[in-house]
């Protein structure tokens, strides 16, 4: 019998990062360190009368370098708790404020 079909092959740890939730908003304050407020905003259909609504949600993203500014448009993706309140962090700024 041979070791080979007895062993497993170790699971990549890069497959998992592809389930992690990306958000584009806009960036709403940069006044803290290493860290920005982001504000993505989404279209829901009312229930009830069928209606398109606005709905905002603001995310504190990490941001190691301080890249993204105030108006900024921003990707950002989920990850690991950093602080109380941000468990996101800056992919790529898309697009710069005019």
């Amino acid at each position: 019998m041979s070791t080979e079909s007895t062993q497993t092959a170790p699971v990549a740890e890069g497959n998992s990062r592809n389930l992690r939730k990306e958000r584009v908003g806009i960036v709403t304050s940069d006044k803290m360190n290493k860290s920005i407020t982001v504000t993505v905003e989404r279209r829901v259909r009312h229930a009830k009368y069928g209606k398109f609504v606005k709905r905002t949600s603001k995310f504190m993203a990490h941001d190691e370098k301080g890249e993204a500014h105030l108006g900024d448009t921003v990707r950002i993706a989920e990850t690991r708790p950093i602080s109380k309140l941000k468990c996101w962090r800056l992919v790529e700024v898309v697009e710069r404020a005019k």
